[in-house]
């Protein structure tokens, strides 16, 4: 069985396996009046603010104008996908989402109401399946950027069906992808993968690092990695310590 890695800490912030992470959300809410919409709603902000730093400095880009390709999945990372699709655009970026068609259980509570603001925004929204993923190649050339937001650290698995897919085409493109809080197919608590994985250029982690993205092994697929504040109490933050 693959070892946690033992790094404790990460840019002066305590590193978290995914069910601490889960946990931590859920205080937050329940002690800190810090709902998840809220949290996804700071996260895309952060994520947005962070790419168009990314796009300045890397490849000499200003926000306006910049073509991004948003690739959601189903669950809570395809909301924060979404969430910086909209600051994105509201900061002068063209940004284009394209979300894998619902599963039969549908789509996360969290990530339907950020479909619904996305369209409401304006900004076109893509559903991806079997009929039409393939197309995927073509609107990549015409993209600056990719933003990785199929798979979160809630994910588990082997990636399979469409997302894996997905996952393909984005690597093929060469173009610069920015994980959301990690590499979609990484595991967040080892960094190790079955075989089909983003490989990112920088990685955006969202609250706190996950420990998977501390192993040495994970670092060509993580790049850079930065931790991005959404939002969470001090005092949260020292209970993630314990």
């Amino acid at each position: 069985m693959s070892k946690i890695p033992q790094i404790k800490e990460y840019q002066g912030l305590p590193v978290v396996t995914a069910e601490k992470m889960r946990y931590l959300d859920k205080i937050a809410s329940m002690e800190y009046a810090l709902p998840e919409l809220a949290l996804m709603e700071n996260a895309g902000a952060a994520v947005a603010r962070e790419a168009l730093v990314f796009t300045k400095e890397i490849l000499l880009k200003d926000s306006a104008g910049l073509k991004v390709a948003v690739c959601c999945g189903r669950g809570n990372n395809g909301g924060d996908g979404l969430a910086a699709a909209r600051y994105l655009k509201a900061s002068g970026a063209a940004p284009e989402v394209f979300i894998l068609a619902p599963s039969e259980r549908g789509y996360g509570e969290l990530t339907v109401k950020n479909i619904e603001r996305a369209k409401t925004e304006g900004i076109k929204t893509t559903l991806l399946g079997k009929e039409n993923i393939e197309n995927l190649a073509e609107e990549f050339l015409h993209a600056d950027i990719l933003l990785d937001a199929l798979l979160g650290a809630g994910s588990v698995g082997k990636p399979t069906g469409p997302v894996r897919r997905v996952i393909q085409l984005m690597n093929k493109s060469l173009k610069p992808i920015i994980a959301v809080d990690i590499p979609s197919g990484l595991s967040p608590d080892t960094g190790h993968h079955s075989g089909v994985f983003i490989i990112a250029r920088t990685t955006f982690t969202l609250g706190f690092a996950k420990s998977g993205l501390m192993a040495a092994h994970a670092t060509p697929n993580t790049g850079e990695i930065k931790v991005l504040d959404i939002g969470y109490p001090k005092e949260l933050v020292e209970r993630a310590r314990r």
